[in-house]
């Protein structure tokens, strides 16, 4: 008897496997968007989270803003309570951990050596988008310290006194709606054209040209000759900070009142050239987000 089983001709399987790599090239991209979309939303509630813990610490300090970094009061007089453990001069997203129990390190150090190569161990201070940028100075997140309380002393002040910026800054003088507290931040990177971008440094080291260095401080989109920039040792308007558009060409933006939106650069009152540089002080730049009180103030001068 004649069996009716029939194998597969060699053209047969060809058509098969054709049909099988068009799916998946039609599937992959819709794979890929949802999950850059999971994200988003996940960078979204972390931001959400540290917001909230944001509030708490003014809470718990008589209604005064957080600053962007402890104030430097001596090698003696530097070392700070995080809730669970000393920090060495913690920055913005560390400090917010005594009060909210979101706490950036599982075992934070007081030694001045570890302050900028240690990685924030908190998955809530990590965007998934850009997971890899773990270092506690060159941050994922940028605070909008110039407004919310920069804690630097102004320039020709004496060794030993301190004589900050901007600080203490009260948040029942900040209008929540509408300022902006935190975003994703790309760091120095910003003053650059897009094609001199460096890779990231994981080290905390500094490379002013790489994404996301000293990226904890965003700079409003308006500077002046007078004002602060992110890293105070590089102040210039090409070493300046911004958002980064890393979510579908949108930044995450928290603000003060506890919402976040996803926001291109113009969208926030920044101005990009074509070559992809952020200006300083460009036509139309504009700090209605930032300072506090819906008008496009300069940031706080230091001195």
């Amino acid at each position: 008897m004649q069996s009716s089983t029939r194998a597969f001709s060699l053209v047969e399987l060809l058509v098969v496997i054709g049909i099988i790599a068009i799916l998946i090239s039609v599937l992959l991209p819709a794979l890929s968007g949802v999950r850059r979309q999971g994200d988003a939303i996940k960078c979204s509630s972390n931001l959400r989270q540290i917001t909230l813990g944001w509030v708490m610490y003014a809470n718990a300090h008589k209604g005064t803003s957080v600053p962007g970094r402890m104030p430097n009061l001596g090698a003696a007089n530097n070392v700070y309570g995080v809730g669970n453990g000393d920090a060495w001069r913690p920055r913005w997203f560390v400090t917010l951990g005594q009060q909210s129990g979101i706490y950036a390190y599982t075992k934070p150090s007081p030694l001045a050596a570890d302050d900028n190569t240690k990685a924030v161990d908190n998955a809530v201070f990590h965007c998934p988008a850009e997971p890899d940028r773990v270092n506690n100075r060159n941050f994922t997140y940028g605070y909008n310290f110039q407004f919310l309380g920069n804690t630097r002393n102004k320039l020709g002040t004496a060794t030993g006194v301190w004589n900050p910026i901007n600080f203490p800054v009260r948040i029942s003088r900040i209008s929540a709606v509408g300022t902006v507290l935190a975003a994703d931040a790309i760091g120095t990177a910003a003053g650059k054209p897009r094609d001199q971008r460096k890779g990231y440094r994981n080290d905390g080291s500094a490379d002013l040209f790489a994404l996301g260095n000293h990226a904890w401080s965003l700079d409003p989109p308006r500077l002046t000759a007078n004002s602060d920039y992110c890293d105070d040792n590089n102040r210039a308007a090409e070493h300046r900070s911004a958002p980064e558009e890393r979510h579908k060409n949108r930044a995450n933006v928290a603000f003060a009142d506890g919402h976040v939106e996803a926001l291109t650069l113009k969208e926030l009152g920044y101005i990009v050239l074509p070559d992809g540089t952020v200006t300083a002080n460009g036509a139309g730049a504009t700090n209605k987000m930032f300072s506090g009180n819906g008008t496009d103030k300069d940031p706080p001068a230091i001195n």
